[in-house]
């Protein structure tokens, strides 16, 4: 019986073997971020942005619609008549202050679907490490000035 035992358990070790054997020849999985870029999904959804339009307005009039679909309530809007001189967006009105909550945010989109001026969405940068959580609430200006994510979309 312990002869059996024996090279049963060879066997069963000779079969391990052979898988980490297969492996070796593999390339790794692993990418060297933030060196190399990293494949994303057309539908990830990550930091949000505001968009402005070829001339530079601000899309976002202050209808404060994505605040009222945030069920976090991690989007505050506060809205400002515009300028006719001046104005800083096509509406009457535009957002005079415009924050997001990274913290209670929890990146479901409605408010990028409620924005009827497509103002508000959210983009494909996802590293959003930060030591204080201050740097957590995105102002206007951040989220006017987004940044170039080390991202590839990759195909569906």
């Amino acid at each position: 019986m312990a002869i059996r035992d024996f090279f049963k358990g060879a066997t069963e070790i000779g079969k391990a073997m052979g898988v980490t054997l297969r492996a070796l020849g593999e390339k790794p999985v692993t990418t060297e971020y933030p060196k190399e870029a990293v494949p994303l999904y057309p539908r990830f959804r990550g930091k949000h942005e505001l968009r402005r339009y070829e001339n530079g307005m601000e899309r976002c009039i202050g209808c404060m619609l994505c605040e009222a679909a945030c069920p976090t309530g991690a989007i505050y809007v506060e809205a400002a008549e515009n300028d006719p001189a001046h104005p800083t967006s096509p509406g009457e009105r535009y957002a005079k202050v415009y924050e997001v909550n990274l913290l209670r945010c929890i990146f479901c989109g409605d408010c990028e679907e409620a924005c009827p001026t497509e103002a508000i969405v959210l983009g494909h940068e996802f590293a959003m490490a930060d030591y204080n959580r201050r740097d957590f609430i995105l102002t206007k200006e951040v989220l006017l000035n987004p940044g170039e994510p080390n991202v590839v979309i990759r195909p569906e």
